[in-house]
């Protein structure tokens, strides 16, 4: 029986497994092994939600008095801020439920538990950011064209409050667990929130002082791009993760050919580095020892440089012995119907 098989049988999932492999008791093959000991799985679920609370609800009182300042104003910067500021209270809001969802425990078919559910709520909120900065960028164009009355004084103070508001609700932020994908990206918006309402102040300043009511369009312009490039950064990290892309900063080829040459190991093939959600880095593998080797302790020492080198300890690696036929120059590998991927060998 293979450790997953172990593992379905006793009917608990993989996380609350420690570094463990079952073996058949016979010298053959189909050994399976996996290891799970000291994760740090995505979102805690003891992370600290009052800090998060806290700021969600700061921005949320905020982005009320922006947009009915920004209406009696005549302000398209400042009804541009608090759609950024908007973005920023959803990716809060969004995080505190994924952090809800990620604590459950996987059972039954959810073998993962919901640790992509801060993944999703990432790239939902990218795909906003987007939307709002094509919004963003043909209103501020059209006033461009045919700029409005903007009143400079309303605008210069709101903005001065919404940098203080935004440099709290950072600090709120920053003391929250920011492993998670969702919560530094909301951390990173409200940092451009801060360049967004520094570039509002200027506009204000600029139309008080001299009367150019463009500055106002100007200023929603720069803010639509920092909310283009906040949004395109989240879309790819998310998608990244939901094709199953190997880590940022890891090379499966790399990884492959050092675990490759490792003692005891003739061949890794079938290679998968995924992430499961933020910081839960996952690795599958096949792998062939030496006749005669003990395929146990090969196992513990690939389980041991994946995690010294590149700190992933969810692995599965299914460890056989290799038949006679696979060590020899030029021979047809007959371990896997369906071989796939690069083929590493020492």
């Amino acid at each position: 029986m293979t450790t997953r098989e172990n593992e379905n049988a006793a009917g608990k999932p993989a996380a609350e497994h420690a570094d463990h492999g079952e073996h058949d008791g016979h010298d053959g093959h189909d050994h399976g092994g996996s290891g799970h000991a000291g994760h740090s799985h995505g979102v805690a679920a003891d992370a600290d939600r009052r800090y998060l609370t806290a700021a969600l609800v700061l921005i949320g009182a905020f982005i009320v008095i922006e947009v009915t300042v920004g209406i009696l104003a005549g302000s398209l910067a400042l009804i541009t801020d608090a759609g950024h500021m908007v973005t920023d209270a959803f990716a809060i809001g969004l995080a505190l439920v994924a952090m809800r969802l990620a604590a459950r425990p996987a059972r039954g078919r959810w073998t993962y538990g919901f640790k992509r559910a801060e993944i999703l709520s990432a790239q939902i909120n990218g795909i906003t950011f987007l939307v709002l900065a094509v919004w963003f960028t043909y209103e501020a164009i059209r006033r461009l064209i045919a700029p409005p009355d903007v009143e400079g004084g309303l605008v210069i103070v709101t903005a001065a409050v919404g940098i203080v508001i935004n440099v709290v609700a950072a600090w709120l932020i920053s003391r929250a667990n920011r492993s998670s994908l969702n919560v530094e990206g909301a951390y990173q918006h409200i940092l451009n929130d801060l360049w967004a309402f520094i570039a509002t102040l200027v506009s204000g300043v600029v139309v008080l002082t001299t009367g150019f009511a463009r500055a106002d369009a100007i200023a929603s312009l720069i803010v639509a791009a920092l909310m283009l490039k906040s949004g395109i950064t989240l879309v790819r990290e998310s998608w990244r993760i939901f094709l199953e892309a190997a880590p940022t900063g890891i090379d499966p080829d790399a990884v492959g050919t050092d675990l490759a040459s490792v003692d005891g190991v003739t061949e890794i093939h079938d290679l998968h580095i995924w992430t499961i959600t933020s910081g839960f880095p996952a690795l599958s593998a096949h792998v062939l020892v030496e006749p005669g080797d003990d395929c146990h302790r090969v196992r513990d020492r690939l389980q041991g440089r994946l995690r010294e080198r590149y700190a992933i300890t969810h692995t599965t690696l299914q460890v056989d012995h290799a038949d006679p036929a696979v060590l020899a120059i030029g021979s047809t590998r007959a371990h896997c119907e369906d071989p796939h991927g690069a083929v590493h060998t020492r």
